[in-house]
């Protein structure tokens, strides 16, 4: 574990010092970040003092592993050189590029799918991403996002190649994908981003997308071909989200867009944005949530259809309400819901808006109000999303029976809360989600000053040992 020795490492203590990690604390964090990967780690504040003081070089990931604990105590992102350890693999770096010309794009993306899934573990919760170990920030969402505002559609993409060899691609191995990704769509709605089958986004990425990109066709056919694969990159980024794979979410996601604009597809580059704008949210940046969103809205004026423009305010919203900003989450809910009420049968609305109806608009705004601490509003919309079956979407299922949990607690009735939790516990079981586990954690401890109550001692025991 120790790996090569050297002169001190003294850009490492010194970047230390100015995050404010002692040697205990990166260590910790290191493993920490190991353990979601995948990787058993046992360093301590010993090893740190040798990484310092004596130039120990750690092998493997763990350079990575470094920076990535670091860089998310300073948010943003710290190069293996920052910290004395530039000669490590650069494998992290990947798919955090958005070339300006369509080539470099199919590189980007192609170097991103082959080395990423190199190193795949067992089946399961996030090891398919392991193998990077980059922090996740923001701030590296800057440049893609002002590029695709300022060019959101390449010129000419077609491919002609002379080499016999090469594969010439036609309109049937587009839709092959296109078809690929619809049924991993729907999968993962059920099932979550952990279930085994999500394997097969990323190996159909690697073993059928990446060929084809670098094939020979028209410009109508590449059109399609960059179409399909920005959807299949945004499912595999929206799946790494799910298991907590951020770092490895946000390369699929910036590979995502700059493939929607070689599609000219500028609504699925606002979807990708949407994708981008909860995923901040979520990681507890509201502020740069609401740029993104606002980026997919902007854009999109005049060009998306009315329940797409819904979904994009919908995300919008969300942020605001993590931000704390009841007047204008409750703004966004509204233009949210009157494009929603727009929307007519007839409208050609792309094929992956079809989950964004009444529903699941209720589901997020209670999701809203829960993040404004407005529970009576919380228990009116939970009601009306859990008011028909979602057979199909068991993981968005499970998250709105906890979101429901909550609500019926933070108004007093805890009983109620322990029945809802109950029937919560029987679905989060059924996926593989580690979103929906943390919305169990949050739930639990929303529990704890009533843990003397014997329904909610058991209940606890079976959250604890559901997310344990």
């Amino acid at each position: 574990m120790s790996g090569r020795t050297r002169s001190p490492n003294e850009k490492l203590g010194a970047m230390l010092a100015v995050a404010g990690i002692s040697n205990a604390g990166l260590a910790r964090r290191v493993n920490d970040l190991g353990r979601q990967r995948g990787l058993t780690l046992r360093y301590d504040k010993t090893s740190v003092a040798r990484w310092v003081t004596k130039g120990m070089v750690p092998q493997g990931a763990v350079p990575h592993l470094i920076a990535a604990a670091i860089g998310g105590k300073l948010g943003r992102p710290v190069p293996l050189h920052e910290i004395g350890l530039g000669d490590a693999d650069p494998a992290p770096e990947l798919g955090l590029a958005f070339p300006r010309d369509v080539e470099a794009a199919i590189r980007s993306a192609t170097d991103l799918w082959r080395v990423d899934l190199g190193e795949r573990g067992s089946a399961g919760g996030g090891r398919y991403w392991q193998s990077l170990a980059g922090a996740f920030s923001v701030a590296a969402y800057a440049t893609p996002v002002s590029r695709w505002l300022i060019t959101p559609a390449d010129g000419a993409v077609a491919r002609t190649l002379q080499d016999p060899s090469t594969r010439r691609v036609g309109h049937a191995d587009a839709q092959k994908l296109r078809e690929a990704a619809e049924d991993a769509r729907h999968w993962d709605s059920k099932y979550g981003g952990g279930d085994w089958r999500a394997g097969l986004v990323p190996e159909c990425l690697r073993n059928e997308a990446a060929p084809l990109l670098t094939g020979s066709y028209s410009d109508e056919v590449g059109r399609a071909l960059f179409q399909a694969t920005s959807e299949l990159s945004r499912l595999a980024g929206y799946m790494a989200f799910d298991v907590g794979q951020h770092e490895a979410a946000q390369r699929y996601y910036i590979q995502a867009l700059r493939l929607a604009r070689a599609a000219a597809d500028v609504p699925l580059g606002g979807y990708v944005l949407a994708s981008m704008s909860l995923q901040a949210t979520y990681r507890g940046f509201s502020e740069e949530g609401i740029d993104l969103a606002q980026a997919a809205i902007e854009r999109n004026r005049a060009v998306a259809t009315a329940r797409t423009m819904g979904f994009f305010h919908l995300m919008e919203a969300r942020a605001h309400a993590r931000a704390g900003d009841e007047a204008l989450c409750g703004q966004s809910l509204a233009k949210a819901e009157t494009f929603l009420e727009r929307s007519r049968p007839g409208d050609e609305d792309p094929h992956w808006i079809d989950f964004f109806n009444v529903d699941r608009f209720a589901a997020d705004a209670a999701e809203c109000y829960r993040d404004l601490k407005l529970p009576g509003q919380v228990r009116r919309f939970t009601q009306q999303a859990l008011a028909k079956p979602q057979e199909g979407f068991i993981r968005t299922h499970s998250l709105r029976l906890v979101v429901a949990a909550v609500a019926e607690l933070e108004s007093g009735d805890l009983d109620a809360a322990c029945a809802m939790g109950e029937q919560a516990m029987d679905v989060v079981e059924r996926v593989s989600s580690a979103r929906s586990r943390e919305y169990v954690k949050d739930f639990l401890l929303r529990l704890e000053p009533h843990r003397a109550e014997p329904q909610v001692a058991a209940l606890a025991a079976r959250a604890r040992a559901l997310v344990s």
